[in-house]
């Protein structure tokens, strides 16, 4: 199974979200992805990524198909080749974007946070392509993301990736239900 750093899952996550956002300056440069992995506002965890991180990040992804180099002017462009390598629709790839951008989110949350990347028409939308996502079989990869077991003092149950490793609450059993309902 593909296993992320933080800085691949940030880079990837800011090459879909500037590619559909920011699309006449797509590809982008390393520097561009530099300031989209390093924004203050929806992300998280803040990131302090220098130009060494995000180029490592890009070189690691590359032989893995999920970054692509592109030339013709006198800087170098990466655009990302996640929906064709994980072989997922448009429609999970913007989930995974938000996923690696802001991490585990609920559902509604995540329906949110992808909006201008996928319009879902409501969060049983979202919650259908995060459940194909998280059941996907061995020979497809092995499942991208987790429902997580609810936090005490959250309302719902948050959703995150598995792209980077296994998520340490998704291994806590599930809270175990009161007899008597």
């Amino acid at each position: 199974m593909l296993e992320l750093t933080a800085n691949e899952s940030r880079v990837l996550g800011v090459l879909i979200e500037k590619g559909q956002t920011t699309p006449d300056q797509y590809p982008l440069t390393v520097n561009a992805v530099v300031n989209g992995a390093n924004q203050k506002n929806n992300r998280d965890p803040v990131l302090a990524a220098t130009d060494a991180d995000v180029q490592a990040a890009v070189d690691r992804l590359r032989p893995l198909s999920l970054v692509i180099e592109s030339s013709g002017s006198r800087v170098m462009r990466y655009s990302q080749n996640v929906q064709r390598v994980l072989k997922v629709p448009s429609e999970a790839v913007a989930l995974l974007a938000a996923l690696w951008l802001r991490g585990p989110q609920t559902a509604a949350e995540l329906r949110a946070a992808s909006e201008r990347l996928h319009r879902f028409a409501d969060v049983s939308s979202v919650e259908g392509y995060l459940e194909q996502l998280a059941n996907r079989s061995a020979e497809a990869g092995g499942p991208l993301v987790v429902l997580l077991p609810r936090s005490p003092g959250m309302r719902e149950q948050r959703w995150a990736h598995l792209l980077s490793g296994p998520v340490e609450s998704a291994n806590a059993p599930a809270p175990a239900l009161a007899d008597g309902g």
